[in-house]
Protein backbone atom coordinates (compact mmCIF):
# COMPACT_ATOMS: atom_id res chain seq x y z
CA UNK A 1 0.00 0.00 0.00
CA UNK A 2 1.63 3.17 -1.26
CA UNK A 3 2.11 6.37 0.91
CA UNK A 4 -0.80 7.87 -0.11
CA UNK A 5 -3.17 5.36 -0.08
CA UNK A 6 -2.21 4.93 3.27
CA UNK A 7 -2.82 8.66 4.43
CA UNK A 8 -5.92 8.50 2.44
CA UNK A 9 -7.63 5.58 4.23
CA UNK A 10 -6.31 6.91 7.70
CA UNK A 11 -7.91 10.44 6.61
CA UNK A 12 -11.32 8.33 5.96
CA UNK A 13 -10.89 6.72 9.11
CA UNK A 14 -10.09 10.04 11.69
CA UNK A 15 -13.17 11.42 9.41
CA UNK A 16 -15.70 8.33 10.35
CA UNK A 17 -14.72 8.48 13.90
CA UNK A 18 -14.92 12.35 14.42
CA UNK A 19 -18.36 12.21 12.94
CA UNK A 20 -19.40 9.18 15.14
CA UNK A 21 -17.77 11.05 18.28
CA UNK A 22 -18.85 14.20 17.67
CA UNK A 23 -21.86 14.75 15.43
CA UNK A 24 -23.83 11.50 15.95
CA UNK A 25 -27.85 11.99 18.15
CA UNK A 26 -28.68 8.56 19.14
CA UNK A 27 -31.87 8.59 20.93
CA UNK A 28 -31.12 6.74 23.66
CA UNK A 29 -28.30 8.94 24.90
CA UNK A 30 -29.12 10.31 28.36
CA UNK A 31 -29.76 13.29 29.14
CA UNK A 32 -30.62 13.07 32.86
CA UNK A 33 -32.06 10.99 35.38
CA UNK A 34 -34.02 12.01 38.62
CA UNK A 35 -33.83 9.30 41.85
CA UNK A 36 -36.11 9.17 44.72
CA UNK A 37 -33.60 9.48 48.11
CA UNK A 38 -36.11 6.63 49.86
CA UNK A 39 -35.74 3.06 48.41
CA UNK A 40 -38.38 0.47 48.76
CA UNK A 41 -38.96 -1.72 51.56
CA UNK A 42 -38.45 -5.58 51.30
CA UNK A 43 -37.97 -4.79 47.68
CA UNK A 44 -37.48 -8.67 46.93
CA UNK A 45 -41.14 -9.57 47.78
CA UNK A 46 -44.02 -7.38 45.98
CA UNK A 47 -42.51 -4.94 44.75
CA UNK A 48 -39.47 -6.17 42.40
CA UNK A 49 -42.37 -8.24 40.87
CA UNK A 50 -44.73 -5.51 40.46
CA UNK A 51 -41.64 -3.03 38.82
CA UNK A 52 -40.71 -6.02 36.35
CA UNK A 53 -44.07 -6.55 35.56
CA UNK A 54 -44.49 -2.38 34.49
CA UNK A 55 -41.39 -2.20 32.59
CA UNK A 56 -42.20 -5.26 31.03
CA UNK A 57 -45.38 -3.76 30.31
CA UNK A 58 -44.23 -0.43 28.95
CA UNK A 59 -41.91 -1.76 26.70
CA UNK A 60 -44.16 -3.76 25.14
CA UNK A 61 -46.84 -1.04 24.76
CA UNK A 62 -43.71 1.16 23.05
CA UNK A 63 -43.94 -0.67 19.76
CA UNK A 64 -48.03 0.37 19.22
CA UNK A 65 -48.04 3.73 21.18
CA UNK A 66 -45.53 7.02 21.51
CA UNK A 67 -47.03 7.52 25.02
CA UNK A 68 -48.73 5.22 27.75
CA UNK A 69 -49.38 5.02 31.65
CA UNK A 70 -50.13 2.26 33.22
CA UNK A 71 -50.37 1.24 37.04
CA UNK A 72 -48.80 -2.56 38.37
CA UNK A 73 -49.37 -4.11 41.66
CA UNK A 74 -50.65 -7.62 43.09
CA UNK A 75 -54.40 -6.16 43.29
CA UNK A 76 -55.42 -6.42 46.46
CA UNK A 77 -53.87 -3.42 48.04
CA UNK A 78 -53.04 -0.06 46.11
CA UNK A 79 -49.78 0.37 48.80
CA UNK A 80 -48.11 -1.84 46.72
CA UNK A 81 -49.23 -0.45 43.55
CA UNK A 82 -46.64 0.97 41.07
CA UNK A 83 -47.56 3.78 38.86
CA UNK A 84 -45.41 4.30 35.43
CA UNK A 85 -45.40 5.81 32.00
CA UNK A 86 -43.52 6.54 28.81
CA UNK A 87 -43.16 8.87 26.04
CA UNK A 88 -41.27 9.12 22.94
CA UNK A 89 -40.57 12.67 20.90
CA UNK A 90 -43.36 13.00 17.99
CA UNK A 91 -40.75 12.41 15.00
CA UNK A 92 -39.62 8.93 16.09
CA UNK A 93 -41.31 5.66 14.42
CA UNK A 94 -42.70 2.65 15.59
CA UNK A 95 -39.36 1.23 15.75
CA UNK A 96 -37.19 4.14 16.98
CA UNK A 97 -39.76 4.64 20.26
CA UNK A 98 -39.92 0.83 21.07
CA UNK A 99 -35.32 1.04 21.17
CA UNK A 100 -35.29 3.62 22.92
CA UNK A 101 -37.50 2.75 25.63
CA UNK A 102 -35.98 -1.11 25.62
CA UNK A 103 -33.07 0.92 27.08
CA UNK A 104 -34.71 2.65 30.13
CA UNK A 105 -35.43 0.06 32.61
CA UNK A 106 -31.83 -0.89 32.17
CA UNK A 107 -30.31 2.43 33.16
CA UNK A 108 -33.28 3.00 35.77
CA UNK A 109 -32.32 0.31 37.63
CA UNK A 110 -28.78 1.11 37.05
CA UNK A 111 -28.78 4.47 37.99
CA UNK A 112 -31.85 4.27 40.65
CA UNK A 113 -31.34 0.94 42.15
CA UNK A 114 -34.37 0.52 44.50
CA UNK A 115 -35.30 4.10 44.73
CA UNK A 116 -39.57 4.00 44.98
CA UNK A 117 -39.51 7.10 41.91
CA UNK A 118 -37.18 6.85 39.10
CA UNK A 119 -37.32 9.09 35.77
CA UNK A 120 -34.94 8.21 33.18
CA UNK A 121 -34.56 10.86 30.23
CA UNK A 122 -32.88 9.96 26.97
CA UNK A 123 -32.81 12.23 23.92
CA UNK A 124 -35.71 10.39 22.13
CA UNK A 125 -37.86 9.02 24.65
CA UNK A 126 -38.03 9.16 29.14
CA UNK A 127 -39.53 6.55 31.38
CA UNK A 128 -40.74 7.31 34.74
CA UNK A 129 -42.19 5.44 37.98
CA UNK A 130 -43.10 5.74 41.25
CA UNK A 131 -44.91 3.72 44.13
CA UNK A 132 -48.41 4.63 44.50
CA UNK A 133 -48.97 7.78 46.40
CA UNK A 134 -45.41 9.23 46.22
CA UNK A 135 -45.72 13.24 46.69
CA UNK A 136 -45.05 14.20 43.03
CA UNK A 137 -43.23 17.26 42.14
CA UNK A 138 -45.73 20.28 39.88
CA UNK A 139 -46.03 19.41 36.38
CA UNK A 140 -44.50 22.78 35.72
CA UNK A 141 -41.37 21.93 38.20
CA UNK A 142 -38.15 23.18 36.33
CA UNK A 143 -36.36 19.70 36.34
CA UNK A 144 -33.44 20.40 34.47
CA UNK A 145 -32.02 23.18 32.28
CA UNK A 146 -29.25 24.02 30.11
CA UNK A 147 -28.22 27.47 28.77
CA UNK A 148 -25.97 28.19 25.80
CA UNK A 149 -22.82 30.10 26.41
CA UNK A 150 -23.28 32.05 22.77
CA UNK A 151 -25.12 35.11 23.52
CA UNK A 152 -27.33 36.83 21.01
CA UNK A 153 -26.16 39.93 19.92
CA UNK A 154 -28.62 43.13 18.64
CA UNK A 155 -31.88 43.74 19.32
CA UNK A 156 -34.77 40.87 18.25
CA UNK A 157 -34.03 37.76 19.84
CA UNK A 158 -36.55 38.06 22.14
CA UNK A 159 -39.25 38.44 20.14
CA UNK A 160 -38.35 35.92 17.47
CA UNK A 161 -38.21 33.58 20.41
CA UNK A 162 -42.00 34.21 21.03
CA UNK A 163 -43.26 34.04 18.01
CA UNK A 164 -41.32 30.88 17.37
CA UNK A 165 -42.93 28.79 20.17
CA UNK A 166 -46.24 29.92 19.54
CA UNK A 167 -47.15 26.29 18.00
CA UNK A 168 -45.36 24.70 20.68
CA UNK A 169 -48.80 24.67 22.88
CA UNK A 170 -50.80 24.33 19.83
CA UNK A 171 -50.40 20.11 19.57
CA UNK A 172 -48.55 17.66 21.97
CA UNK A 173 -45.41 17.65 19.81
CA UNK A 174 -44.11 20.50 17.65
CA UNK A 175 -40.53 21.15 15.60
CA UNK A 176 -40.31 24.21 13.18
CA UNK A 177 -38.89 27.42 12.80
CA UNK A 178 -39.49 30.78 12.67
CA UNK A 179 -36.77 33.66 11.56
CA UNK A 180 -33.84 31.54 12.12
CA UNK A 181 -34.96 30.56 15.39
CA UNK A 182 -35.53 26.64 14.87
CA UNK A 183 -37.59 25.08 18.25
CA UNK A 184 -38.76 21.64 19.82
CA UNK A 185 -41.14 20.95 22.27
CA UNK A 186 -43.40 18.25 23.63
CA UNK A 187 -46.30 17.92 26.58
CA UNK A 188 -46.79 14.91 28.26
CA UNK A 189 -49.25 12.56 26.34
CA UNK A 190 -52.14 13.23 28.76
CA UNK A 191 -52.26 16.64 29.06
CA UNK A 192 -55.19 18.76 27.81
CA UNK A 193 -55.03 21.37 25.13
CA UNK A 194 -55.19 24.25 27.56
CA UNK A 195 -52.80 22.87 30.37
CA UNK A 196 -50.22 22.07 27.39
CA UNK A 197 -50.09 25.36 26.43
CA UNK A 198 -49.74 26.56 30.26
CA UNK A 199 -47.12 24.32 30.66
CA UNK A 200 -45.16 25.73 27.56
CA UNK A 201 -45.89 29.31 28.55
CA UNK A 202 -44.07 28.12 31.74
CA UNK A 203 -41.14 26.61 30.37
CA UNK A 204 -40.77 29.99 27.86
CA UNK A 205 -40.60 32.45 30.76
CA UNK A 206 -38.42 29.93 32.80
CA UNK A 207 -35.88 29.93 29.71
CA UNK A 208 -35.91 34.02 29.38
CA UNK A 209 -35.07 33.98 33.33
CA UNK A 210 -32.52 31.33 33.48
CA UNK A 211 -30.57 31.64 30.12
CA UNK A 212 -31.40 35.21 29.03
CA UNK A 213 -30.10 35.80 25.74
CA UNK A 214 -28.53 32.45 25.08
CA UNK A 215 -28.68 31.54 21.22
CA UNK A 216 -29.63 28.05 22.95
CA UNK A 217 -31.49 26.19 25.66
CA UNK A 218 -33.15 23.04 26.75
CA UNK A 219 -35.79 23.47 29.24
CA UNK A 220 -37.79 20.42 31.11
CA UNK A 221 -40.42 20.53 33.13
CA UNK A 222 -41.80 17.81 34.79
CA UNK A 223 -44.61 17.80 32.19
CA UNK A 224 -43.26 19.29 29.43
CA UNK A 225 -40.16 20.52 27.84
CA UNK A 226 -38.95 23.02 24.75
CA UNK A 227 -35.71 23.44 23.44
CA UNK A 228 -34.75 25.61 21.02
CA UNK A 229 -31.48 26.90 18.91
CA UNK A 230 -30.97 30.46 17.42
CA UNK A 231 -29.24 30.75 13.99
CA UNK A 232 -27.72 34.05 13.15
CA UNK A 233 -27.70 33.28 9.47
CA UNK A 234 -30.76 31.15 9.29
CA UNK A 235 -31.68 27.69 10.08
CA UNK A 236 -29.72 24.92 7.81
CA UNK A 237 -32.13 23.53 5.02
CA UNK A 238 -31.21 20.33 6.81
CA UNK A 239 -31.92 20.76 9.82
CA UNK A 240 -33.48 17.65 11.53
CA UNK A 241 -34.80 17.65 14.97
CA UNK A 242 -32.95 19.84 17.13
CA UNK A 243 -31.26 17.32 19.59
CA UNK A 244 -32.31 17.75 23.34
CA UNK A 245 -28.58 17.08 24.64
CA UNK A 246 -27.49 18.68 21.54
CA UNK A 247 -24.34 17.56 19.13
CA UNK A 248 -20.59 18.70 18.47
CA UNK A 249 -17.44 19.74 20.83
CA UNK A 250 -19.25 20.57 23.85
CA UNK A 251 -17.99 21.13 27.50
CA UNK A 252 -19.41 19.44 30.12
CA UNK A 253 -20.51 20.66 33.43
CA UNK A 254 -22.57 18.56 36.00
CA UNK A 255 -26.17 19.57 37.25
CA UNK A 256 -27.91 18.56 40.16
CA UNK A 257 -31.01 19.92 41.20
CA UNK A 258 -33.30 17.88 44.27
CA UNK A 259 -37.08 18.20 44.15
CA UNK A 260 -39.37 16.31 46.53
CA UNK A 261 -37.18 14.11 47.33
CA UNK A 262 -35.81 13.03 43.87
CA UNK A 263 -32.28 14.10 42.64
CA UNK A 264 -32.13 15.05 39.36
CA UNK A 265 -28.55 15.14 38.07
CA UNK A 266 -26.63 14.88 34.66
CA UNK A 267 -23.62 15.21 32.43
CA UNK A 268 -24.63 18.03 30.59
CA UNK A 269 -23.47 19.03 26.78
CA UNK A 270 -22.87 23.42 26.77
CA UNK A 271 -22.11 24.91 23.00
Amino acid sequence: MGPSRFQSLFFFLILSLFSILCCSSDNSNLVFKGCADQNFQDFNGIYKQALRGLLDGLVSQSSAAKFYKTTSGDGSSSSSAINGLFQCRGDLSSGECNSCVKTTPGLAQKLCGEAIAARVQLNGCYLRYEIAGFRQVSGSELLYKVCGSTRASGAGFGDRLELAVVGLGNSGFYAGAYQSVYVLGQCEGDLSGGDCVNCVKTAVDRAKSECGSSISAQIYLQECYISYKYYPSGVPTNQQSFSPSGTGRNTQKTVAIVLGGVDISAEVALD
